[in-house]
């Protein structure tokens, strides 16, 4: 499924920048400094990462904007961050081992000026978080990762020059984990338009970074032009050929326990106890688990599902996220996200390891949905719960920043 495109005579949304990178004579390794995305480092690692010097988490994870501020500053007065002398396109790849895993095109998106705006977000936003993210993006006036947006194109002209441009040694190169990362720089203005093609008059899905998003968007309607939100740092991958994996967000609820979870959607859908070991869910199924068992949740009693989902989208029944948090966390079990009450994880075993003693609490299981789906949802202008989707592999941060000239 394709998106809707803007008017033809749209330009190309994205166009080069003097990049802000790490200056090559730091003592260490690129490798030292950069980080996993936000939403992947929990607290403990946050801390951890703070403090290895001028590593991107001093910025990334202060709690203190203005503090933050005043580092980044330091870093580029020093020389710690260098902005690269021309304006580039930033051709950037990931590889598990020797395959790769995603290739995408790092820009300045400009997304101003054009109704309809040229990112289709897909889920919902906390507005706790969005004040969150724009008073630490006001404070740095800058991006230190990437949006990532997907989309689709018939056109190879573009993939064929990002061919030619990564036969050329890497402007730089990174391991996280078992993940190696490579840019290269294209600052030749024949191959930028050659690696653009196709791009004028598109919209982009939204797959990471929707938080990032609205606090810029918000920060553009507070601030008279030249506004420098009305530019961000985006990544752009082409899933034509090379699609992202897209899995979903699993809850994990510490203080509720298994046996009064199941109990408790049993009066409000069908559940039915599986065999051990089968805790996967099925399409358009719900999966409770804890201390070794698991129920599939199916067939929600549909007064019940309507009164939970008053207000939302009509489709948003069709969602095993949106019966999860809406009809069991919030009208059957009572359990609120705020706090630690509720814990979002990627990985479904990690999540049924999480819960597997007794009384550790239930883990609720959700089906990935196809990239079809979320353009779909999209397109027709529906966002998703909140952590419904997870895409990856996400770019990391710190390889390349945004830190706008006219701030």
């Amino acid at each position: 499924m394709s998106l809707p495109g803007l008017p033809a005579h749209t330009p190309v949304p994205l166009r080069p920048f003097r990049g802000v990178r790490y200056a090559p004579t730091l003592p260490g390794t690129l490798s030292s400094v950069v980080s996993p995305p936000f939403d992947e480092i929990g607290p403990a690692q946050a801390r951890a990462l703070r403090c290895r010097p001028h590593h991107i988490a001093r910025l990334l994870h202060d709690r203190d904007p203005l503090a933050a501020a005043d580092q980044l500053t330091r870093w580029l007065q020093r020389g710690v961050l260098r902005r690269d002398p021309r304006p580039a396109l930033y051709v950037y790849e990931q590889h598990a081992g020797r395959r790769r895993v995603q290739r995408g095109l790092i820009g300045e998106l400009d997304w101003a000026g054009h109704t309809p705006g040229p990112v289709l977000p897909h889920e919902d936003v906390d507005a706790h978080l969005v004040v969150q993210r724009a008073s630490m993006l006001r404070a740095l006036r800058a991006q230190l990762e990437p949006l990532l947006l997907t989309h689709r194109t018939a056109d190879g002209t573009g993939t064929q020059a990002a061919d030619r441009l990564t036969q050329r040694p890497p402007t730089a190169t990174v391991r996280i984990g078992t993940m190696t990362h490579r840019l290269w720089a294209c600052t030749d203005p024949d191959e930028q338009t050659a690696l653009t093609v196709g791009l004028a008059g598109r919209r982009f899905l939204m797959a990471d970074g929707h938080h990032r998003h609205a606090a810029c968007l918000r920060l553009h309607e507070q601030e008279e032009d030249p506004s420098p939100w009305r530019h961000a740092l985006a990544l752009l991958v082409d899933s034509t050929n090379l699609p992202l994996r897209l899995t979903a967000i699993h809850r994990v609820i510490p203080g509720l326990e298994v046996d009064k979870a199941a109990a408790a959607a049993a009066d409000i859908a069908r559940v039915r106890p599986l065999p051990a070991g089968a805790f996967w869910p099925a399409p358009g199924e719900v999966v409770i688990a804890g201390a070794g068992r698991a129920w599939a949740v199916t067939e929600p009693d549909p007064t019940a599902l309507q009164g939970a989902l008053a207000g939302c989208p009509p489709q948003w029944q069709q969602l095993p996220t949106a019966v999860a948090d809406r009809l069991l966390l919030a009208h059957a079990w009572s359990v609120s996200d705020l706090g630690c009450a509720v814990q979002y994880v990627h990985d479904a075993e990690q999540a049924i390891a999480a819960v597997a003693a007794n009384g550790s609490g239930t883990a609720v299981l959700l089906p990935s949905i196809t990239e079809d789906t979320v353009r779909g949802f999209a397109t027709a202008g529906v966002c998703l719960p909140r952590k419904t989707t997870s895409f990856w592999p996400k770019p990391a941060a710190g390889l390349v920043l945004r830190v706008p000239e006219c701030g």
